[in-house]
């Protein structure tokens, strides 16, 4: 009988280099969940967004989705964090593209919009919704929201007037979120890029008068 090294099968590959293909393709699969998630709870709505409908939609076995989310609250779960962490993530990212001189504040104004406007916040607007109903929903999300929500004004206040911006920024700051929430609600309903372009033109110069 030969001699087996611990860790070692007998055609001399490692165990751990035998793993490291089967966790890449299990990562790889919990992403196409979690994606599909988000895609659904945005296009669909959340009532339509069940285990079955997101592995048939991200072209994954009923059973292999069931064994990295074995119930929806999990699969949910997971979504969400995955959905505000991007949110909170393209919040927080420091924009080097955003110009200097006039068109500051417009292009400031613009970046918080088409954060408010994407996906992953049309996804979170399903589950904030259904949160208004569901106690322990809502208590899930509210620490995720309230972080995305410090992030979107922390970043933007600096944006506009850096670390050390005076209380009324900070209220602008507020306004301009607000609004822009309120366009990323109506954007679910029809393409308002049109009339949506306007309201931020016509904010911009409102809140550069303002800042001066």
């Amino acid at each position: 009988m030969g001699l087996r090294i611990r860790g070692v099968r007998g055609d001399g590959v490692t165990v751990a280099g035998a793993r490291e293909p089967q966790q890449s393709r299990s990562r790889a699969t919990r992403k196409r969940l979690l994606d599909a998630t988000i895609d659904m709870l945005a296009a669909e709505g959340w009532s339509a967004t069940t285990v079955a409908l997101v592995a048939e939609r991200a072209g994954v076995s009923r059973g292999a989705a069931q064994h990295h989310f074995p119930t929806r609250e999990s699969l949910i779960t997971a979504a969400l964090e995955a959905t505000f962490d991007e949110l909170t993530a393209r919040a927080s990212a420091v924009d080097d593209t955003i110009p200097d001189g006039p068109g500051r504040v417009e292009a400031v104004v613009s970046r918080a919009v088409d954060v408010y406007t994407g996906l992953h916040f049309k996804a979170a607007l399903q589950v904030w919704s259904a949160a208004a109903s569901d106690p322990v929903l809502r208590e899930m999300i509210l620490p995720l929201e309230q972080r995305f929500g410090s992030a979107a004004h922390r970043m933007t206040v600096e944006s506009l007037a850096g670390p050390a911006a005076p209380p009324h920024v900070h209220r602008l700051v507020q306004a301009t979120l607000d609004m822009a929430r309120g366009l990323g609600l109506a954007d679910t309903l029809s393409d308002d890029s049109a009339r949506r372009k306007q309201v931020v033109a016509t904010w911009s110069e409102v809140l550069a008068a303002a800042l001066r």
